[in-house]
Order: structure tokens, then sequence, then C-alpha cells
């Protein structure tokens, strides 16, 4: 097992905590609304060939904010990129995954040469869809349940929608037992962040096609080979399709790099190095 640092990062209103494995060029894993804590599998797995960079998005986990507003993927790439700069090892190579892809996205638009190769795991890229104002308005009858029912009902309501099987920040492999206190708490946070400050920041994203082209960062747009028909997997198609690339298929689901780590890894490595 690679021994695991950890440091904290001052960030414009919040401190950032992360964590590092392993040795080699540095492989960052960002999701949204996802910690460290999710990519903990994936990033051992990487860690005999990578230099695996984990973190906390602001507002979740170890890492703190001073306000109390929405979260944009502006912001966190922002962030990111502060990361990246205090890493001193760039340009990167990124997997961000759903709203970490969009992240990733963010990223490589305002600072391309900070990213070598971005594998963008089904980014909610609701913008690019033929039924994107049906969407959009589903998006928005969430966000209303969640004001006036709560976040338990709200969640319901975006899973089905979303067409996912699990809550932000749960481990899909868990076993069905009822969890300890404080990870109940710590899901009831993510969930409560999740859609109070990211859904709609997120999915209102629209990523700036031209740019994504122009930049000198590799951009991998991929999939779940489980998930196809669910929201992500449609937006990760419409991308792959705007951007004129092939989309690559990936083990499981939307957290298929929770749930089979390893093989996923080796997909990812293979991606990773790849040429063309």
């Amino acid at each position: 097992m690679p021994d695991t640092t950890t440091d904290t990062l001052d960030a414009l209103g919040a401190r950032l905590y992360y964590e590092r494995r392993g040795t080699g060029p540095v492989l960052l894993m960002i999701g949204s609304p996802m910690d460290s804590t999710g990519f903990a599998g994936l990033a051992r797995a990487m860690a005999g060939d990578y230099t695996t960079v984990t973190y906390d998005p602001r507002g979740l986990g170890n890492s703190s904010r001073e306000d109390t507003g929405d979260v944009t993927p502006e912001q966190q790439a922002e962030d990111v990129s502060g990361l990246v700069s205090a890493l001193d090892r760039g340009p990167v190579d990124v997997f961000g995954s759903s709203g970490g892809a969009v992240v990733g996205l963010a990223l490589v638009t305002a600072h391309p040469g900070l990213v070598r190769t971005l594998v963008a795991h089904e980014p909610p890229v609701i913008d690019l869809l033929p039924d994107s104002t049906q969407v959009h308005a589903e998006i928005e009858d969430i966000y209303a349940s969640y004001l006036a029912d709560g976040p338990d009902q709200a969640m319901q309501k975006f899973l089905a929608h979303a067409g996912l099987g699990q809550a932000p920040g749960r481990e899909a492999d868990a076993p069905h037992q009822a969890p300890p206190p404080e990870v109940v708490a710590r899901m009831r946070a993510f969930t409560n962040h999740f859609l109070a400050h990211l859904l709609r920041p997120t999915t209102e994203f629209r990523p700036d096609i031209d740019a994504l082209r122009a930049a000198p960062s590799r951009i991998v747009v991929a999939g779940g080979n489980t998930s196809q028909g669910t929201l992500p997997h449609r937006t990760a198609v419409a991308l792959a399709e705007r951007l004129g690339t092939a989309m690559v298929d990936f083990p499981g689901d939307h957290t298929g790099f929770v749930a089979q780590p390893d093989k996923f890894g080796r997909v990812l490595r293979k991606v990773l190095t790849a040429t063309d």
C-alpha cells in the first residue's frame, strides 16, 4: 500500500484539504459532489505509476469555505488551478467524474496549459442535449422540492431523474447495513450541499466547445458501460459528438471507479498512456 500524505491549501475564501499517494507523473482526481474518500480505491490502484492527488472540494469533507452561496464549476476550477500550482508538477493529468468532469472542462477552458489529458467521465453538460429545456425544468423541480420538502424527497427525485442508484458521497460497494452515525451525518451534509449549492450551477454550465477544441489539452470523454440511457451518459455522448471524438467505455456505471477501482484503473491507465 502506498503511503498517503495529507496537506491543506489556502484558496480564495476557502481552505482545501488534499491527499497524495505514489510516485510518478501527477494524476489529479476530482469529483463534485465527492470528496477524496470516494477516490481512495482508484487512487491506490493508480499509485504504482502515478502520484495520485485527491482533494475535498470547498464546503465538503475536510475542506472549509467562508461564504454560504452557490459553488460554480468556474470557482472550483480556480481552486484546482491553485492546487496544481501548489504541487509545482504541471501540466497534470486529470480524471474528473460527474460534476468533477464539468470542473475539468472549466479548468481546461480557463487554464489549458495546466492539463495534459482530461478524462471527463459522464459530465452532466445538459445544454448539449436536444431536450435540454425539459431537463433543466426537471432540475428546477428537484430544487423546488428540496426547498419545500427537504433533502430526502428531493434526492430521491434526482436519483430517479438521472437514472442513478447512489446518493452523492456513498460508496457503491458498501455493505447493506445501517451506517454509523458519523457516516450518516457525512452523507446528509453532502446531500444538502449538493442540492443547495451545486446542482443548479453544475447542470447550467455550458462548455465552450471552440475553446476546448483549441486547447493543447487532450480531452477524452468517458462513459460507464452499464449506464447507457442515464442522463450523465447521454450528456457524455453529446459532448463527445460536439468535440468530434469517440467516447471511451469504462467499467461499471456512473460510480464504476468506486465499485471496481482495479478494473477501472486498468482502463484509465491505457487511456492516459495512449498516444492518439
